[in-house]
Formats: structure tokens, C-alpha cells, sequence
């Protein structure tokens, strides 16, 4: 069988080994449904990683820590791992979902295109006795576990202290993230229902911003030009490119909800000759250790099969901290919520990590929630 080796180290199914696979599976050569789950040998477990969107840093991010953590103890000596990116196209995330199943692996982490799309071959998955995590864009089979923060709580909050900053009236824009995926629906969704409280809050531009800084400067270029004074931004993606935009047209910077961008927590701490007051919270790319090793202590017989919801780090002008949550010297696109920090930490990582998918010193222990 023949094999390429990716760039972490870990090997990938050639294409021409991936159709064969692929149509042995289709004509009935699959797997028995074998319940695997919580696995007592010594060999390795097989853990794939399935991302839907590569297109913003905060993706790249979340696959560089997967990739990282291989390379670290516990996860360098009991797991072999594997990486797919699909462009955000359900066929295609379905297909390489189709490959993991023919390869056996013991589990697959998704990060998927779609709340339901995905939900069949998931089916599948679980039934060849495959344990499914899904996480960040979740899922909605209720075979799979999931892990993620509240993204309906994530934009409520953003809306709720940037309708109290602007005093409950005002022009307000909306930059939203990517269509049709399940974050982006519950996002918005928590923002409607605090803006219904508030009649005096006029929503007068609402586009994407692909949760990506440069896409969401040029489509807020874009529509600056025809829009009345803006009293303030909620932005669930993007928010320094938005900033930059309202720079360039020279507008001023008014209170921002924003994400956990570098460069957003650059303007709340003073940046290019302007300070904007923001709440930056944080979807931290970490999730993805999370589900990994929640993956490997449920075959390791060491964690029950349950959902996990975490909260999400956030700053405020006077929480920032720069070289803790704000990095003058790292690229504006950067998500800073790559690793917690303080005492009670999910888990601590190094910046290279996140920005390059390289080993830290030691090992890497992610906390659980009590079982």
C-alpha cells in the first residue's frame, strides 16, 4: 500500500491508494461494526483530523496545534495522527471522512462545513465503531461528541456590551463569518435577540467577513462609502482588517465587539496612531487539543463519552495585556487566544505552536472538565 508522508511527519493515503480504499468500502468491503471504543492494547491510536476551511489564520492556527501536539508527549508515543483540509466543500470533506473510515482509524476530530451535511458518513463512522468528536463548526448527528464554547452566548455577549457602550441607540454594523456554517448561524443569532431589547439600535450594513481580517477589510471598504455615521461594530471575525477599513476612509474608530485578532487588541492598547475602546473575545483555535485529547482518553477508558463546553477567554481595554493576550511584534491576523493562561489554564502552549506547527519543550497536558 503506498503512502505520502505530510509535512508533520504523520503519512497520508496516496490518491490512487484512497480511490482503491474508497471503492472497496462502496462495494461492500468496508469494515465490520465492531465496537472499538476504549481500546486495552499497546499500538498506537489512530486519531484524523477533518477541517472543512482553511482560509483565515485562526484555521491555520487550530491545524498547527493539532500538528504540534504530535509531536509532543503524551501524543508523540500513543497516537499516530493525520490532517485534512477541504476548502469548506462538503463533498469534499465527505469523501476524505470516506478515506479515514477505509483506514481505520479509532477516531476523527471534525471541524466541519456543515451542521447536517456531514451527519451521514459521521452515521457511518460511529457505526464501523469510529468515535466522532466534533468541534468548533459542530454537528448535528447526535452520534458524535462535541466540543465548543456557547457561540449563541459568544455573539449575545458581543451585542450586549456594545448596545450598553453606545447607550442602547445608533448605527450598528454587522460583519459576520462564514455562510452556512453552524457558528456563524448561532453567532448571529444570539446578536438578533439582544438587539430586539433594543429598539433604538439600527442595524445599517450586515455582510461577511469570513472570520478573516483581509476579506473583512475589503468588504467593509466596499460598503463604507454609502453608509450614515456608525456608532458602533460587532464583528464576529476580521476586526482589525474592519478597523483598517474605517482608518482609510477616515472615519473614526467607534466601540468595537470584536474577535481575539492581534492586531484588534493592537488598537484597544493603541495602534497606527489610534485607540479603539473593544471587547475582544476569544473562539481559541485550542479547541482542537481538546477534542484530542478527549479522543484519547475515551479510548483510553479514562473519561466518559460526554459533550464539552468551555468558556471563552475574553479582554477589555483594561484586561489587555500586552505579551500575554496582545503580541506588538506578531502579525495582526494572529489569534492571541491560541493558549490559556493563569493558574486554572485549560492548557499552556508556545507561541511557535500555533504559528508554525513545531514542538514546544516538554509536554503538553490539556485539562478536562471533572468527569
Amino acid at each position: 500500500m503506498d503512502f505520502d508522508q505530510t509535512d508533520s511527519g504523520v503519512f497520508d493515503l496516496t490518491g490512487a491508494t484512497r480511490r482503491t480504499l474508497l471503492t472497496g468500502l462502496a462495494g461492500g468491503l468496508g469494515l465490520a461494526a465492531l465496537p472499538r471504543f476504549g481500546l486495552a492494547n499497546n499500538r498506537k491510536l489512530k486519531i484524523a483530523l477533518s477541517n472543512s476551511y482553511i482560509g483565515n489564520e485562526w484555521r491555520i492556527e487550530m491545524v498547527n496545534l493539532f500538528k504540534a501536539a504530535l509531536q509532543m508527549e503524551p501524543y508523540k508515543s500513543e497516537i499516530d495522527g493525520s490532517y485534512f483540509s477541504s476548502g469548506n466543500n462538503i463533498s469534499q470533506e465527505s469523501q476524505q471522512i470516506s478515506g479515514m473510515i477505509a483506514e481505520r482509524v479509532d477516531a476523527i476530530l471534525v471541524d466541519a462545513a456543515s451542521p447536517t451535511g456531514l451527519n451521514g458518513i459521521l452515521q457511518q463512522a460511529h457505526a464501523r465503531g469510529i468515535l466522532v468528536v466534533s468541534f468548533d463548526n459542530i454537528v448535528t448527528t447526535p452520534t458524535a461528541i462535541k466540543v465548543n464554547t456557547d457561540q449563541v452566548k459568544f455573539g449575545a455577549t458581543l451585542a450586549e456590551w456594545l448596545a450598553k457602550k453606545i447607550g442602547g441607540k445608533g448605527n450598528v454594523i454587522m460583519v459576520t463569518g462564514v455562510a452556512g456554517t453552524g457558528v456563524n448561524e448561532d453567532r448571529n443569532r444570539g446578536a438578533e435577540e439582544v438587539w430586539k431589547k433594543y429598539p433604538g439600535i439600527k442595524i445599517v450594513s450586515r455582510f461577511a467577513g469570513d472570520w478573516a481580517s483581509s476579506t473583512a477589510e475589503k468588504n467593509t471598504a466596499s460598503v463604507l462609502p454609502s453608509l450614515p455615521k456608525i456608532d458602533g461594530i460587532w464583528c464576529q471575525g476580521g476586526t482589525d482588517g474592519v478597523l483598517k477599513a474605517f482608518i482609510a476612509a477616515k472615519r473614526p474608530l467607534p466601540p468595537t465587539a470584536g474577535e481575539a485578532e492581534n492586531g484588534f487588541r493592537k488598537f484597544m492598547t493603541g495602534y497606527m496612531g489610534h485607540k479603539v475602546e473593544g471587547l475582544s473575545v476569544g473562539q481559541p483555535p485550542y479547541l482542537v487539543l481538546i477534542a484530542l485529547e478527549l479522543a484519547r482518553r475515551i479510548l483510553n477508558k479514562s473519561y466518559p463519552r460526554k459533550d464539552i463546553t468551555i468558556p471563552f477567554p475574553f479582554v477589555t481595554n483594561a484586561t489587555v495585556k500586552v505579551g500575554e493576550t496582545v503580541f506588538p511584534n506578531m502579525p495582526d491576523s494572529f489569534f492571541t487566544d491560541f493558549t490559556d493562561s493563569g493558574p486554572h489554564a485549560t492548557l499552556k502552549i508556545c507561541v511557535d505552536a500555533a504559528l508554525h506547527g513545531t514542538p514546544c519543550g516538554g509536554s503538553l497536558t490539556v485539562h478536562l472538565p471533572k468527569a
